[in-house]
């Protein structure tokens, strides 16, 4: 009998080994395609103008030792971006980057297999994605010409949180304002209505914060990552009623910001950090127009979108063609041809001076190439 058992004991051990340990990955997990970041879809290049980063990189010091665990929600930090946003601090969140308080409120608002988001590609790709992991079904109402809302689209649907993104990615379009109070008005008492502002200091003028106080079901995604050149820092916001900055807290994790982190987000969002941020949007926006007007006296460039961020999207013959020509420069722009709505089209980051010179002189050099070959 105990000769029986070793020999089953053995067999069960040999048939685990044969076992790949990704079997014990749960089934959606499996099917989930990640997102494909800038950073993780591209290496090398001298120059990086694929992934909205601000290139006029501050900088900042460190003050203390750090064994201690930090604050949830760091007071300094919580106070100075109420006051910078104009809200009150119990109307403030703050999580690793946007990204966490999009999880956050999928989680917090979202049962899964029963509840749904709604979005408006092309768009982020964050809140898709968030969802599908959260077994939360999204609606995907594409935008009209790329720069519009299609609000009978989206009353269609019978989401619980509904994304928009404005400043648009990657198109860098405002929705316009009386489009999303439409979406609000339409959503009282169902849904949220989620305004991702994570490019809204290039365009300051058309912020959404004014109506937190009249749609409670309004909410905010911030971040010092674009404008503020702290992309590394991985520091975002979400402004929005008191019930749902509590409900978030449940849900975030103990420490989810590291003192470095509190650290650094308080000194620039202290009035001389605030005035360095508008100082360089000031410097990107002027080489934004800049290159827009360059790009459109490109013969090889079929569209220019007007841009309110510190991106620029082009629509061109060959999207794969004009990323590879420019990595051969040791230059990086993104593709973002597969987004929904959009076709042969290259994203185009605004760097400093000298790199925006540099991919002026490359793009000359391969729309140049290109036209002598069609010829």
């Amino acid at each position: 009998m105990m000769s029986t058992t070793n020999t089953i004991n053995s067999t069960n051990t040999k048939d685990s080994k044969n076992n790949s340990v990704s079997d014990l990955v749960r089934q959606l997990v499996q099917d989930l395609v990640p997102y494909a970041s800038a950073r993780s879809s591209m290496s090398g290049g001298a120059v990086w103008l694929n992934a909205n980063e601000n290139a006029l990189a501050p900088a900042y010091q460190l003050d203390g030792t750090f064994n201690r665990y930090p604050s949830c929600q760091p007071k300094a930090v919580i106070d100075a971006y109420a006051a910078y946003a104009g809200v009150a601090p119990e109307q403030v969140l703050v999580s690793r980057g946007a990204d966490e308080g999009i999880e956050l409120l999928i989680r917090s608002f979202c049962e899964p297999k029963q509840d749904s988001i709604t979005i408006c590609p092309p768009t982020y790709g964050m809140y898709a994605i968030s969802a599908e992991s959260n077994q939360t079904a999204v609606n995907k109402v594409l935008l009209v010409n790329n720069e519009q809302l299609d609000l009978a689209g989206i009353f269609a649907t019978t989401p619980k949180l509904v994304f928009i993104c404005s400043p648009n990615n990657p198109t860098g379009d405002l929705i316009p304002r009386e489009q999303i109070i439409a979406v609000l008005e339409q959503f009282q008492g169902k849904a949220l209505v989620v305004v991702d502002e994570a490019y809204i200091e290039f365009a300051p003028s058309a912020s959404v914060v004014p109506l937190l106080s009249r749609y409670p079901h309004l909410v905010i995604l911030r971040t010092l990552s674009k404008a503020f050149g702290l992309a590394g820092l991985r520091c975002g916001f979400t402004l929005a009623a008191p019930e749902v900055i509590n409900a978030l807290k449940k849900l975030i994790a103990p420490y989810p910001i590291a003192e470095p982190v509190a650290q650094i987000a308080a000194q620039a969002l202290a009035p001389a950090g605030i005035a360095q941020m508008q100082q360089s949007v000031a410097t990107i926006n002027q080489l934004r127009q800049e290159f827009c007007q360059f790009a459109q006296g490109l013969e090889g460039v079929q569209k220019v979108w007007p841009s309110n961020a510190n991106y620029v999207l082009l629509q061109v013959a060959d999207a794969a063609a004009c990323v590879a020509a420019l990595i051969n420069d040791d230059i990086l722009i993104r593709n973002q041809s597969s987004q929904l709505g959009l076709s042969q089209v290259v994203r185009v980051s605004i760097g400093n001076p000298d790199e925006m010179q540099r991919l002026k002189q490359a793009m000359l050099n391969y729309f140049s190439a290109n036209k002598r070959v069609s010829a």
